[in-house]
């Protein structure tokens, strides 16, 4: 753990190291932890931090005409600076197309997620007639959980007014991100986004439209791929997801992470690189990890530029 002058807290989250300074300001380190199924696999991802970090970023800068976020500078590749804000203890999950867990709830039958209905008819990885939202609740340890709005707004985690205006914000930010997506020859389809509240504004808080919170497919042949019931060429994290799975691990009571070999490590951190040069359209830099001497002269360099 790092130490910083005025840090008044830390909170180790399942893949970011959240330090905060003062009463307004948090430093955010994005490690190469990776999890799956809300479990933080035993081994790290090399360069996967950066990859976040600076999609992140990427996107932060590209959407602050939408909604206000959090950041305000990213002095390395892994590092950001920026405001702390009062979390809202759920999360906005926007599905385009029926993919991931939608698909697997669809798949068992049922044709209601989070309270939204889903047609017949549909099969894996089908666009949607339009956009829908299936919040989840925020767990800070453990599974996140569907929940409906009309359960948000009726145990009162976020009030009807608010809950409505989070709706039309990450609709919004769904509709950019699949633009930008679309661009880079991708599909955006689904992610998720997480916001707080500053001085009483709604503000977009962590991560957007990465690796880690979202999921692409390739548009090039996505149509005949679909056609032909065939499985679609896809940049997400659900690759390993679906290694897991295919190795008996859900995260479930009793079962057992499978090994990771150096190789699969290795391909896992290509992946991500791949992703962020193919979603953003700049190439990605490897750098050494730097030491925890060096972040935090970065850090403090950082706040000895800044003009609050």
């Amino acid at each position: 753990m790092l130490q910083f002058p005025n840090q008044t807290n830390f909170y180790k989250g399942k893949v970011r190291d959240v330090y905060s300074i003062g009463d307004d300001l948090l430093v955010m380190i994005a490690s190469n932890r990776i999890s799956a199924f809300d479990v933080v696999l035993p081994k790290p991802i090399p360069h996967k931090g950066s990859v976040l970090n600076q999609t992140a970023k990427h996107f932060l800068n590209a959407t602050k005409d939408i909604v206000p976020n959090w950041l305000i500078a990213s002095p390395l590749p892994n590092v950001s600076i920026g405001y702390k804000c009062e979390t809202y203890p759920v999360e906005m999950v926007v599905r385009g197309y029926l993919a991931g867990h939608a698909w697997r709830t669809y798949k068992s039958g049922l044709r209601e997620l989070c309270g939204v209905k889903l047609p017949d008819g549909l099969k894996e990885n089908d666009r949607m007639p339009h956009p829908i939202i299936t919040p989840t609740t925020k767990a800070h340890e453990g599974h996140d959980e569907d929940i409906s709005k009309e359960e948000i707004i009726r145990k009162n985690l976020v009030s009807k007014n608010e809950y409505e205006q989070l709706e039309k914000y990450a609709l919004a930010l769904f509709a950019r991100g699949s633009e930008m997506a679309a661009a880079q020859g991708l599909i955006l389809v689904d992610t998720k986004y997480e916001f707080g509240k500053r001085n009483g504004i709604i503000t977009l808080i962590d991560e957007i439209h990465t690796p880690d919170s979202s999921r692409y497919f390739y548009a090039d042949g996505y149509d005949e791929r679909q056609k032909n019931n065939e499985e679609q060429k896809q940049l997400s994290k659900e690759f390993v997801r679906k290694w897991l799975i295919d190795n008996g691990f859900q995260g479930k009571d009793g079962q057992q992470i499978p090994e990771m070999n150096e190789a699969w490590i290795n391909e896992i951190s290509e992946r991500y690189i791949e992703l962020y040069e193919k979603v953003t359209g700049k190439k990605f830099v490897k750098e050494e990890e730097k030491s925890e001497e060096e972040i935090v002269k970065a850090v403090m360099n950082q706040f000895g530029n800044m003009k609050m």
